[in-house]
């Protein structure tokens, strides 16, 4: 607009500056309007470009498990090395045997391989069989024979499992003073109802809870041996025998009670509900004091519960003061409460669940945080390694020296990550999760009972995670919580290297006849075959 342009009058002229106020509001909000656009476009697309992320994680995740590296892929790799191995050894061992069935001819002056063999085991019993002497000389004739020594050929034997049965003769005798007739007591018997003797019912115990071979299996195999055992038998004895060894599952009970520090987890089992099948649970709470040099022996026992609700926790340990070393589950919450009775309960936290969150991220999405913070983590259990099983003082005083000031150079560094980084990402995830449970994953550093992570827990699930692909589901909860009992038996008799079916058998055999107040005698760390 020039000058001449500009109004002469005064109301012209007001009117021209009130449209260009308007003009200039106008544009002003267009451009807030637009710049504003502009922001939530930016936010879009960062939130977009974490979503990306998130979804490129959770597909190499994805691909991880189905074409990566795994144990299930490691371990039939292993499986289809070995059968190559067996094939070519076997077909070796089958053309050394025709060359040596095959005439002699002297094209094949081959020397013979001498095949490498184990000394057979000394344990074994052996019998002897003494082949039949010569009664004259094979040289001369001669019948002048003197024995000057032997030669002993080893043959590694097995024979089926041999079925019996024990036939308990009561003799009656009578009395001719007195007509009166006299008989010896009826042997005492391992359970009141059936007729399955200890060692039976040691091996349906063992197999099923040990072996993890469902009693319908059982039952089959049984009868391919020419013994017929129905299933209901089985059961029948099973439960009997439950009954029978209650009074040594307390005893365990209250053993791993009486620890100044147990570890807890817990895992999944299905069991048959109304229709359908239902996702229950299985806790351990394990004692086991060699780790910082204790003498009392390591002993495991097992809870059942339909949910994994934060009640049953609080029953299981309800008159249990001490540590208590588990995952960060919500549902231990209610145990850390002070003033709770008889004494408070001490959460210790757990490396192992810290550094599998980062270890996924390095090796998944190849993290360089994740890496570093897993590099960090493993220097602590390589110094953990150093110490294990030295006296609980011995190793507070080495984390002290040598664990605290990577303690004290970790916490800082996480919390710089976790400010470079967006708070949705994973890796902040895997930060945050260490750092809202520092104090419980640090007071290691003050108490030498404790250790650095909650493995002893997680092992001792290990074996009921590998059955439940063959028993499939628990038939009730009381068989879940029998299940409980009888792992509770089999676990502890491994955990202090007792063979649990040799174990089971004689004590099931002693139980009976032994006293109630020398229960104690019976528990594996105190057994002694009968």
């Amino acid at each position: 607009m020039t000058t001449a342009d500009l109004p002469a009058d005064l109301a012209a002229a007001h009117a021209l500056i009130l449209a260009q106020r308007a003009a200039l509001a106008e544009a002003k909000d267009r451009a807030e309007q637009a710049e504003a656009a502009a922001a939530d476009a930016r936010e879009q697309a960062k939130a977009q470009t974490f979503e990306i992320e998130r979804l490129r994680l959770l597909l190499a995740k994805a691909r991880n498990e189905i074409y990566g590296p795994s144990a299930e892929r490691a371990r039939r790799l292993v499986g289809q090395l070995e059968l190559q191995l067996e094939d070519l050894e076997e077909n070796r061992a089958q053309q050394e045997a025709a060359e040596e069935l095959a005439p002699p001819s002297p094209s094949r002056a081959r020397p013979r391989r001498k095949p490498a063999r184990r000394p057979l085991p000394e344990g074994l019993p052996r019998e002897r069989v003494v082949e039949p002497a010569p009664c004259t000389c094979g040289r001369c004739g001669g019948t002048a024979l003197r024995k000057i020594g032997e030669d002993v050929l080893e043959t590694l034997e097995c024979e089926p499992r041999r079925w019996k049965v024990i036939e308990h003769v009561r003799e009656k005798f009578s009395c001719r003073d007195c007509d009166g007739v006299s008989q010896p007591p009826a042997p005492s018997h391992p359970i009141s109802r059936g007729r399955a003797g200890p060692q039976l019912l040691a091996l349906i115990l063992a197999s099923k809870y040990g072996q993890h071979l469902p009693l319908h299996r059982q039952s089959v195999l049984y009868a391919q041996e020419g013994v017929d055992l129905d299933v209901s038998t089985l059961a029948d004895w099973v439960g009997a025998a439950a009954a029978a060894l209650e009074p040594v599952i307390a005893a365990i009970d209250d053993h791993v009670l009486a620890a100044a520090r147990l570890h807890g987890d817990d895992t999944t089992v299905p069991v048959l509900a109304t229709g359908k099948t239902a996702i229950a649970r299985l806790w351990t709470y394990v004692r086991d004091d060699r780790p910082f040099g204790g003498d009392d022996p390591p002993a495991v026992f097992y809870r059942y519960s339909r949910t994994r609700a934060g009640v049953h926790p609080e029953a299981h340990l309800a008159g249990y003061a001490g540590i208590l070393q588990a995952d960060a589950f919500a549902g231990y919450n209610g145990l850390y409460t002070p003033g709770r009775k008889p004494g408070p309960i001490v959460e210790a936290g757990c490396w192992s669940h810290v550094r599998r969150k980062f270890f996924e991220l390095a090796t998944v999405a190849k993290a360089p945080i994740a890496a570093e913070a897993v590099k960090r983590i493993d220097a602590l259990f390589a110094l953990e390694r150093e110490i294990t099983g030295s006296p609980a003082e011995d190793r507070r005083r080495v984390r002290q020296d040598k664990a605290k000031p990577l303690i004290a150079e970790l916490e800082p560094w996480l919390r710089q990550q976790r400010e470079r980084v967006s708070a949705k990402s994973p890796i902040a995830q895997a930060i945050t999760y260490a750092l809202k449970r520092w104090e419980a994953l640090t007071r290691f550093l003050d108490d030498g009972r404790i250790c650095l992570s909650n493995n002893a827990a997680e092992r001792a699930l290990r074996g009921i995670a590998v059955g439940r692909k063959n028993w499939t589901f628990c038939g009730s909860d009381a068989g879940g919580e029998r299940a409980a009992a009888i792992y509770t038996l089999i676990e502890t008799a491994k955990l202090n290297g007792i063979d649990p079916q040799a174990w089971l058998a004689d004590v099931l055999g002693r139980l009976p006849d032994h006293p109630a107040s020398r229960v104690a005698e019976l528990l594996p760390w105190n057994w002694k075959p009968g």
